[in-house]
Order: structure tokens, then C-alpha cells, then sequence
């Protein structure tokens, strides 16, 4: 599993968005990718072209 995700992580590096993602609500710039029933929420920083990832965290656990 830990596998799986870095892999996903490593992915946004030339792709920050990915089919399937989705945009949080109320939060500008945050981003999150489902990896089983974990989710990675991060955030896309354009001008910079950096992705900085927020939280792992299971999907049952709230984003903040």
C-alpha cells in the first residue's frame, strides 16, 4: 500500500492533474487523488510548478 501511494505522489510530478482528482471545496490551489481508501490531499503551485503534498490519510479521517 505504502508503495502504491508514493508511486501515485511520484506520478503528480508530471501530471498534478490527474484523471479522477478533484478540487476540495472552499480550498484554493488543494487537490486530492484517491489511492484505495486512502486519499492524498496537495496542493498545486502553478507559477512555481511545485506540488506540495498536505496529508495521507484514510478515508474515514476528516481533511483537517
Amino acid at each position: 500500500l505504502v508503495a502504491r501511494i508514493w508511486a501515485r505522489i511520484q506520478r503528480l510530478a508530471d501530471d498534478p492533474r490527474p484523471p479522477g482528482c478533484r478540487e476540495l471545496q472552499g480550498e484554493e490551489r488543494l487537490w486530492r487523488i484517491r489511492v484505495g481508501d486512502y486519499r492524498v490531499v496537495y496542493e498545486v503551485k502553478d507559477d512555481a510548478r511545485v506540488v506540495d503534498i498536505v496529508a495521507v490519510r484514510h478515508r474515514s479521517d476528516p481533511y483537517r
